[in-house]
């Protein structure tokens, strides 16, 4: 079997995979239906809606679960990583977020020369999620690896 041919195989890893792309196509289609303007970064961009990392991770946890059980140490762990990225994508990077905002609008409004260097590069400002987002992507996962492990495997 050539490694090309385990990684296909390896439905845990295509599922998540699957979900991630879902995802980040959502949230590309999303953005242009609100602000009217293609944004080639939403396909790789972090933030938005849904959360492609909530899918991503919900994902692996549901493939876990369904090829494991619940009492699997697979399943165990990855629903671990699952609510640790899903905690940290409303908590921390959701406020670095709000907090980018204020800081572009603060240099757009004034000039700051920082050792000699005049600052610029605008923060990322979508990095984080809302709740609604997070849930949006967790759901997304748990679907998509429904799917692929019902019908494809």
């Amino acid at each position: 079997m050539t490694v090309f041919q385990e990684i296909l195989a390896n439905h845990t890893l295509i599922s998540a995979v699957a979900a991630w792309v879902i995802a980040q196509v959502l949230k590309t289609i999303i953005d242009f239906r609100v602000y009217r303007t293609f944004h080639p970064d939403r396909l790789t961009g972090s933030g938005g809606m849904p959360s492609s990392h909530s899918a991503f991770v919900c994902a692996l946890a549901t493939t876990a679960l369904m090829e494991y059980g619940i009492s699997s140490f697979q399943f165990s762990v990855t629903f671990a990583l699952a609510a640790i990225v899903m905690y940290d994508a409303t908590g921390v990077r959701w406020e670095t977020g709000k907090q980018a905002k204020i800081l572009n609008r603060i240099l757009h409004e004034n000039i700051f020369e920082w050792k000699g260097q005049i600052l610029e590069e605008k923060l990322k400002e979508y990095v984080g999620h809302t709740p609604l987002q997070v849930f949006a992507g967790a759901l997304l996962g748990i679907i998509v690896a429904a799917v692929i492990n019902t019908f494809l495997y």
